[in-house]
């Protein structure tokens, strides 16, 4: 399935993976990414090209971290 927008050409074998964080963790995105899909490229051996990574970043407020509670919310 090829994206005509981005030049890349998956397999049926794609990997979606999607990560939670906190709204302004500072993260290294772009290191991220790569290491995932070397990560994987390694074991159980996807093509990086059939890996797709989306991370969605929320405010404290949108997370319960157990006991029904809103721990950041005031």
């Amino acid at each position: 399935m090829p994206s005509p927008h981005l030049g890349i050409d998956r397999t049926d074998e794609v990997v979606f993976i999607q990560i939670t964080l906190n709204e302004g963790r500072t993260v290294e995105k772009k290191a991220l990414y790569v290491r995932i899909c070397e990560l994987l490229a390694q074991k159980p051996g996807v093509r990086p090209e059939d890996v797709m990574i989306n991370l969605i970043e929320v405010s404290k407020a949108n997370w319960s971290y157990g006991k029904g509670e809103a721990q950041y919310v005031s």
